[in-house]
């Protein structure tokens, strides 16, 4: 895809890119918002079980566990 400087197109040019684009975005499907809520929540709920971030590493997988201490003598 071109990369396409607008300040160097016309007013006409920026009306077409403007309505193309309008044109695309109009057949988008178009959901309410406490039905894609309700179906973030439960894909969240549904990887609950797995996800680090929530449950934490275990201490035998953890990557960055210390594996001594420091000794100062």
């Amino acid at each position: 895809m071109p990369i396409i400087n607008v300040d160097e197109l016309t007013d006409k040019d920026k009306a077409v890119m403007e309505v193309t684009q309008l044109k695309l975005e109009v057949k988008l499907e178009r959901w309410l918002t406490s039905k894609c809520c309700e179906e973030m929540k439960d894909y969240i709920q549904a990887g609950e079980e797995e996800d680090t971030l929530v449950k934490g590493i275990s201490e035998e997988k953890n990557p960055f566990k210390e594996k001594g201490g420091c000794v100062v003598c």
